[in-house]
Formats: C-alpha cells, sequence, structure tokens
C-alpha cells in the first residue's frame, strides 16, 4: 500500500513528518473497510516511519476493524524495493502481510515482484500474490497481481 494523500501546506519541519490532508484521511479508512469487505485484511501491517504512511496504516486498520499488528520500520522510509523486498524477507511465517510505503519505490517494488506495471497512486493496494511457505524466500521470487484497489473507486 502507498500511503494516502499527504498535506503540502500543512505545518510541518521536515519531510518525514509531512501528515494526511482530508482527502487521505477518507482514502485511508476506504481502503481499510473495502480490504475488510473483500477479506483481504493483513496478519501483519509493517510500516515506513514517516508520519503519513503511518497514519495511512492506522486510519485503514482502525476502519476496516482488522486487529493486525503494526510494526514501523525506518528501512522502507527512503529505501529502494530491495529494502522493502528485505523488510519483507524478516516478516517470517504470516499469511498475508501489507508494507505501506512510498513512491516511486512502490511502483518499482510491484514491478520488481510481478513483472506487472501498476500505477501505485496514493492510497493504492496492489494485492500480490505468491506461493512461499515464508517469507524469506521472497528474494528472488516472482508473484502475480490479484488485485489492485484505487481509493477512488471506493470513497462515498
Amino acid at each position: 500500500m502507498r500511503h494516502a494523500k499527504s498535506d503540502w501546506s500543512a505545518d510541518y519541519a521536515i519531510d518525514h513528518d509531512r501528515p494526511l490532508n482530508e482527502r487521505g484521511v477518507r482514502s485511508a479508512r476506504a481502503i481499510g473497510k473495502v480490504l475488510s469487505e473483500d477479506h483481504k485484511v493483513p496478519d501483519l501491517v509493517v510500516t515506513s516511519s514517516a508520519v503519513r504512511a503511518r497514519t495511512t496504516a492506522q486510519l485503514a486498520a482502525e476502519a476496516g476493524e482488522w486487529g493486525s499488528e503494526i510494526v514501523i520500520d525506518s528501512r522502507l522510509y527512503g529505501s529502494g524495493a530491495d529494502a522493502a523486498v528485505q523488510v519483507a524477507a524478516e516478516s517470517g511465517s504470516v499469511e498475508a502481510l501489507m508494507l505501506v510505503g512510498h513512491q516511486p519505490t512502490w511502483s518499482v517494488l510491484v514491478s520488481m515482484l510481478s513483472g506487472e506495471r501498476v500505477e501505485m497512486k496514493t492510497a493504492t493496494v496492489a494485492v500480490l500474490q505468491f506461493d512461499l511457505s515464508d517469507w524469506s524466500n521472497l528474494p528472488g521470487a516472482t508473484g502475480t497481481v490479484e488485485k489492485v484497489y484505487h481509493p477512488r473507486d471506493h470513497l462515498e
């Protein structure tokens, strides 16, 4: 999941602290609900340490009533797709894992893991399916894009 729309006009000292705007809050909540309705609730959420990513993960989990553990990992902020794969590889044997992060890394990550191009606009979720016994087998694996959720399709 890419973080939801952030507020460029907000008062923040550094990029890491940029919050979500109102549209971002609505989008994160909408995606959380639709993932629950479609039985795509993650067992574990690992999010970038950036405020906008953490808030996106928290709002989606609350709105979807997930009950998922949310872990903050600073390696998902300002790093590339290889770092995201490493974070995922350390996630153990959970069945459904969600990473929450940033562009352009997320588009590159989806392409690297599936060979498909997905437009990862704000609050977009790309669901990838892998045949893995454990996330430690992710490096070098290829999955398929099962579904893509765009928030604009689910806002009320």
